[in-house]
């Protein structure tokens, strides 16, 4: 538990800014995007057809200029951090990794106890020895005599070609006793690490090869590294297992990981199901069949880790293991973990005593798509179709698998399944013959008794929310009456906007234009009318960045760490419609641009913002007014509102702004 946690703490390690910086000064959105969407120049922006949805005419823009994407087609847009993590499913630290190794940006990450510190050496240094170790096997197999005879001539038996093994770099381990173990301590590499990644044991004090004899799958993380190892045995050995897999260390952590989940990702992404194996051949075959939406679980119970991990990817999950007790076992473990996830599971069950990889080698491609899509179940009425054959005609347990099958469906809690759930009662129930009411029944008792637990933890913060809701609704009768006044987003929008783009620039000799803008809204009160808390995140992180001497830039808030700032930011700056190239021939005289009439922009904002909170004040004192019971207060009060009429005036009259009642 305790090596998790560090493992979790080293994966969540914070790149410095300074890193962070200089991968942003180097981004090319066109270099990035290019490297996966085919694009073409067209005005000052690019075109290309959309990779996150099917489309014959291109829709998905490019601006350099920006350094943003979108799609008019889907709506998708971002930048090129946000199109890694989406395309290529990174997390935040992992595309910036990528596009560190891409720019040769060295990567340096914020001060951490020294127990993560530790960790953080140890993951690296099994890194490297895992892809020297990856090298040596891929070399062995391929450039050694043993190598060929014996491992690529089985691989070429079980008809896998020659690239799709260069592709999943699958390797070969001699029969020598320390081969490996000896080009290791040649290398220099620390015994202590090659122990760890347990390439090698130590046997009569020397370190010995682990994996003698024995066909290599590297095991890839989601960015490609090698994380781990599993070693087959050729040919029938029953004193040794037919596999031997890396153990837990600092970076290979099971219950993290499905193999072949890097090279699945984008099919998996593109057909929007992924296809759940058992082992690392029926990987390779089906890929090799171009079937690539398909991971390997590894013949182990489902994890919640690795759910979430299918997640990324899909809400779909077919799951096709071998047709005998043990497949459909294996199939069946982690079902009630897959609904809580609210993925939709079916399962294939192959025939004939073939698993994926024979059978699909048997019928080929076409047929074995087909029989896929021909034999989809759903899991839970097999489930509960394979718990009845078994019960037969026994009373005691036909009672245990309707309790069973109802905590199953309990699973399914969330308001958008409430129609799935419902359909399952009904087939359940008709398919166990009893009354469809006591199931319901049945189901929400298990649905009460889960809430019912998790009540106890959440008390102190329910009443606390409480007490936040009853004054929300005793505020709310007064912002009522101001609703249609103080909402007004596209001001917001275009206040925020200028503040990041023309935030730099200069107001007048004594500030720029951050700095005048704040005057305004701290002077006038203004921030109180912004009623978009994400424009008001943001705006609040300039003044802070400001604050502490730092220069905020666009690239500041396009390329956030935190994805909400990012996103809307990314919103602030697109803008569909530009300039034609071919103005200046059509028309006579400069069109002036944005840059050229910022102060312009950003006085407009101000004022409207201004004219808003004028009109609230009108508002609030006619209010008063109405309620004033002396002549003295009541004088006081016209005043006022005399005086407040006036300044609005005045802010119409001095920036040419009609108010419309």
């Amino acid at each position: 538990m305790i090596l998790t946690c560090l493992i979790l703490l080293y994966y969540e390690a914070v790149i410095t800014q300074h890193t962070i910086q200089q991968i942003l000064s180097r981004i090319d959105i066109i270099d990035i995007v290019g490297s996966f969407v085919k694009l073409k120049k067209r005005g000052t922006n690019y075109l290309g057809l959309c990779p996150f949805h099917n489309e014959k005419t291109p829709s998905f823009t490019v601006s350099p200029a920006k350094e943003i994407y979108k799609c008019f087609g889907c709506g998708k847009s971002g930048n090129s951090i946000s199109f890694l993590m989406e395309h290529e499913k990174y997390s935040y630290v992992e595309a910036l990794k990528w596009l560190a190794a891409r720019y040769n940006v060295e990567v340096e990450e914020t001060e951490v106890s020294p127990a993560v510190k530790e960790l953080q050496q140890t993951a690296d240094s099994l890194y490297i020895i895992n892809s020297f170790a990856q090298k040596f096997f891929s070399d062995n197999l391929w450039n050694n005599e043993e190598g060929r005879d014996i491992g690529l001539s089985y691989l070429h038996e079980r008809g896998f070609q020659e690239d799709i093994i260069q592709k999943f770099q699958i390797g070969y381990c001699s029969r020598d006793w320390n081969a490996f173990a000896t080009a290791a301590t040649t290398a220099q590499y620390n015994p202590e690490y090659l122990l760890k990644t347990g390439l090698v044991v130590l046997r009569d004090e020397k370190l010995t090869d682990n994996y003698r004899g024995r066909i290599i799958f590297p095991v890839h993380n989601q960015t490609g590294k090698i994380i781990g190892f599993g070693a087959r045995i050729i040919g029938k050995n029953d004193r040794a297992p037919k596999y031997i897999n890396t153990p837990e260390n600092e970076i290979y952590v099971k219950s993290r990981i499905l193999y072949g989940s890097y090279f699945a990702r984008q099919a998996i992404d593109k057909a929007d199901e992924c296809l759940l194996v058992e082992g690392y051949t029926d990987v390779v075959s089906l890929h090799q069949a171009g079937i690539e939406n398909v991971v390997a679980s590894g013949g182990t119970s489902l994890t919640p880790d690795q759910l979430r991990l299918i997640k990324k990817y899909t809400n779909n999950l077919t799951i096709i293991y071998d047709g005998d007790a043990a497949g459909i076992k294996a199939a069946l473990r982690g079902l009630d973990l897959a609904l809580e996830e609210g993925l939709n599971v079916q399962l294939v069950l192959i025939p004939d005593k073939e698993d994926p990889d024979s059978y699909v080698r048997k019928t080929g491609a076409a047929a074995f798509r087909e029989f896929i899509e021909g034999n989809k179940k759903d899991i839970v009425l097999f489930q509960l179709e394979v718990s009845l054959k078994d019960a037969g005609n026994d009373l005691n347990k036909k009672s245990a698998i309707v309790n069973r099958i109802a905590e199953t469906i309990s699973r399914l809690n969330k308001a958008e399944d409430f129609t799935k759930q419902q359909d399952y009662i009904r087939q359940c129930a008709a398919l166990l013959s009893i009354d469809e009411e006591g199931l319901n029944a049945l189901v929400n008792k298990f649905i009460r008794e889960r809430i019912a637990k998790q009540e106890n933890k959440a008390a102190a913060s329910e009443e606390k929310n409480k007490e936040e809701a009853s004054a929300d609704t005793a505020s709310q009768e007064n912002e009522d009456i101001l609703d249609l006044i103080s909402k007004d987003e596209l001001v917001e929008r275009n206040m925020t906007r200028a503040l990041l783009e023309f935030g730099n620039y200069s107001w007048d000799e004594q500030q720029n234009v951050a700095r005048h803008i704040f005057f305004e809204l701290d002077h006038y009160g203004l921030q109180e009318l912004i009623d978009n808390k994400q424009l008001l995140h943001i705006i609040d992180t300039y003044r802070k960045w400001v604050d502490e001497g730092i220069t905020p830039t666009p690239k500041s808030f396009l390329y956030h760490e935190d994805m909400a700032i990012s996103t809307v930011a990314v919103g602030l700056m697109d803008t569909r419609y530009e300039l034609s190239q071919n103005w200046k021939e059509h028309y006579d005289g400069p069109m002036p641009t944005r840059e050229e009439l910022y102060k312009e922009e950003v006085a407009s904002t101000l004022t409207y913002l201004k004219i808003r909170k004028i009109k609230r004040l009108i508002i609030e004192n006619q209010r008063d007014l109405e309620q004033a019971d002396s002549p003295e207060d009541q004088l006081n009060l016209l005043q006022t509102h005399q005086h407040l009429k006036q300044m609005e005036i005045e802010l119409i009259r001095d920036y040419g702004t009609v108010i419309y009642k």
